[in-house]
This record gives C-alpha cells, structure tokens and sequence, in this order.
C-alpha cells in the first residue's frame, strides 16, 4: 500500500494552498486561491511552472522558501483526518506492506508523521529529497517501492489529487482517490481513479470490498 499525506491523510490541502497563496502575494504576484488549490499535490516545481511561468531560478527559490516559512506557521492547526491512523493499521495489519509516497518537504513530513502517531505501521517514506521531479511524474512512488522492495503490480495507491492518479497511472499502479482534499470524484475519475470515497473513514469502512482487499499476495510484508 502507498499513500499520498497531505490531503489524503492530513487535513493540509487548503494550509499549502494558502502558504502559496501568501508566497505569491510576497513577490507581488496576485493570483486567484482557487488556481492554487487545484495545482496542489504536484511538486514545487511543476506548480510554479502551471502558475508562474517563466518564473526565474531567483524568484523560483524565493517563492518556495517562503512557501515552506509560510506553512511552518500552520503546523499547530494541522490535524489527521479521522480514521487515518486506523487506517494504516488495517492495512499493517493485514500483513501488508505501508508506504507514504509523499513529496513533502522533509521537516513537514516529520511533522505530520508524528500527527499520524502511526510509525509502527508504516514501512517506508519519501520526501521531496528522494525524487527529481514531483507529482505528476512518478519518481516518488518509484522511490517509495524501491524501499519497500516491491514492484508496481504489486500495490495500490491512494491519493486525493489529480496529479496522484496521474502519477500511479504512469506506472500502472492503481489509484484510489479520496475527495477530502477538495478535488471532485468527477475530476478524479476522469483522471483514472479506479475507486473514489470521501474520506480514510470511508476507505475503511469499504476496506473488504476495495482494491486493497483484491491486492493478494504481491504486497504482502516479507
């Protein structure tokens, strides 16, 4: 099992976009929330690509310093989405193998590990330091298999962005998609969401008849 963090299991998808929001407004550049929101859950880079382009390498490092100061300030208010923990467990439990593919940058991924308190669930993790391009290209969820030692066809992934599917899907890893990041299950079907639920809650009360119960033996802990 891999799963994205930030949206996905941390209430967080509206705090970055806010974070960028600020960063933007900083380098006296207006643009709309709602455009943010949407680009996030892809990598720092391919953001400021969607939203600023020809943005320079100077303005490119100032925008994502002052995303990561920005959203530094936000850490007291984050919070795991309900069942997140009780999620994973299921999952561990069941003798599969948990990863979190996240892009995150290093210091919040420590943060919101340590919200999840699920450490003795989880296998393996990735950052933004682990990958040279982030969501939609799938390095991060190559380099989360590579730590837990599997292969593809052997998981499934479970994100609430577009770019989350879309970077499962160019590896042919299945995708199921939560809208608890504020992405439409219209949006994230038609981006090849194999399943959509609302929340971890949800997931888990439909664990025995997802994808994760038809994973068999492939993920399975060694």
């Amino acid at each position: 099992m891999l799963f994205d963090v930030d949206g996905t299991l941390i209430d967080s998808s509206y705090f970055h976009a806010l974070a960028w929001w600020q960063a933007f407004r900083r380098e006296g550049l207006d643009i709309q929330i709602s455009a943010i929101h949407r680009c996030v859950g892809m990598g720092g880079d391919k953001l400021l690509d969607h939203l600023v382009p020809g943005c320079t390498p100077a303005m490119r490092e100032d925008l994502k310093s002052a995303h990561g100061a920005v959203f530094s300030t936000f850490w007291p208010s984050l919070r795991p989405f309900a069942a997140a923990r009780d999620l994973l467990a299921a999952c561990s439990d069941a003798g599969l193998a948990v990863g979190l593919a996240s892009s995150a940058q290093e210091r919040d991924l420590d943060v919101t590990r340590g919200l999840l308190d699920a450490g003795q669930f989880i296998d393996a993790w990735t950052s933004s330091n682990d990958a040279d391009e982030g969501k939609p290209a799938p390095d991060i969820l190559l380099a989360c298999l590579e730590r837990l030692k599997l292969s593809p066809a052997d998981v499934v992934f479970v994100g609430d962005a577009v770019w989350d599917i879309k970077a499962a899907a160019a590896i042919g890893v299945p995708a199921i998609a939560l809208t608890c990041g504020g992405i439409s299950e219209a949006e994230l079907r038609d981006a090849g969401a194999v399943e959509v639920y609302d929340n971890p809650r949800h997931l888990l009360e439909n664990l025995e008849s997802s994808s994760i119960a038809r994973l068999g033996t492939g993920g399975v802990r060694t």
